[in-house]
């Protein structure tokens, strides 16, 4: 309900959408440079991607490297790398997910949100 029965100010709603928009990209901003790992085999192969899901680092382990069974050194990374998205997306959810909300729920094109 607006307060005397007026219309809604647009100027102000105006203000409002700039704020959320500007927010929004503040916090797509420190998710590209936010750093989340994901790792399987116990810790033998990790992955680091950036909150917005870029790979930024692969850490194998020598114990996991046999040449003789390739695939599933080939499984581990990306079970690693897979992790590492995941938790990616969870951080999107908690830094993104109020403010697309508040910008009508779109989200973000290409992010399950």
């Amino acid at each position: 309900m607006i307060p005397g029965g007026g219309q809604p100010n647009m100027q102000q709603l105006l203000q409002q959408a700039q704020k959320m928009q500007q927010d929004l990209a503040k916090a797509q901003e420190e998710l590209a440079q936010t750093e989340v790992d994901g790792q399987s085999g116990g810790g033998l192969v990790k992955a680091t991607v950036t909150g917005s899901g870029e790979l930024r680092a692969l850490v194998i382990d020598p114990k996991a490297v046999d040449p003789e069974d390739t695939e599933t050194l080939a499984d581990l990374v990306v079970a690693a790398v897979q992790a590492a998205n995941e938790n990616a997306q969870n951080l999107q959810q908690q830094k993104l997910g109020p403010l697309a909300q508040g910008l009508g729920g779109g989200g973000i094109p290409g992010r399950p949100f």
